[in-house]
């Protein structure tokens, strides 16, 4: 029997993942095999840079309904009467130039994302393989947002500033602010084009894990499919 098989062959129900009804269970000890390390790296580095590249292009936002950032939720509230005072076409304008602040800044995340798998710990792997429909992107989350969202800041900032998009968007706002208060996460263009840059990545990698469990022959690697066949 394989390590892999030996360790999915029963997990106990309230504890780990059940997988079946064999007298064995997953230890901490079994998580540290070269097959299951070998497998989750190869699944995480796949799921990160899929994401990165799909998004950190033009239009990698833009044209993508999922992760596109959309007007702040004032703006937006306040849209109908910007446009009847010919704000209209800058609001547009300001959509394009938010999403494409973002596709710059997401390729400045692989690095970081690579980082994150070369330093998964035992009880990372432990989360990863237990943790659910959505533990590589926890895992990529915790490891990885506070440090993305610092870098991205700059490099947001930037292109906003270089594109006059901060008085745009801060002459806007003012004008919004009359339908209501601004949050502290909207309150810059700069913040809040973060933190939508930040919130798509990680929908993406998401969405490149679910593809992933869902057909892991399909992920063209033998250690991940070792893997992550057994979770299914």
């Amino acid at each position: 029997m394989t390590f892999i098989s030996t360790m999915f062959a029963r997990v106990a129900v309230t504890g780990i993942l059940a997988i079946s009804t064999s007298a064995y269970a997953i230890s901490f000890s079994d998580l540290s095999n070269q097959d299951a390390s070998t497998g989750l790296r190869a699944a995480l580095d796949k799921g990160s840079v899929a994401a990165v590249g799909k998004l950190g292009v033009e239009n990698g936002f833009l044209n993508n309904d999922k992760v596109k950032i959309q007007l702040p939720s004032i703006l937006e509230k306040a849209r109908p009467i910007l446009q009847m005072t010919g704000k209209g076409q800058q609001l547009d304008e300001l959509i394009v130039s938010m999403n494409r602040a973002a596709e710059a800044a997401v390729p400045m995340a692989k690095p970081l994302l690579i980082d994150a798998v070369k330093s998964m710990s035992l009880t990372d792997a432990k989360n990863i393989l237990t943790g659910g429909d959505t533990s590589v992107t926890d895992f990529f989350k915790e490891k990885t947002a506070t440090p993305l969202g610092a870098k991205f800041l700059p490099m947001v900032k930037g292109v906003t500033d270089k594109a006059g998009l901060s008085a745009k968007y801060n002459a806007i706002m003012g004008q919004a602010q009359k339908f209501g208060a601004v949050s502290q996460q909207e309150a810059t263009v700069e913040g809040y084009v973060t933190q939508r840059a930040l919130d798509g990545l990680y929908l993406m990698i998401a969405e490149e894990e679910k593809a992933i469990r869902k057909d892991p022959l399909g992920a063209g690697s033998k250690a991940i499919s070792k893997v992550f066949s057994l979770l299914k």
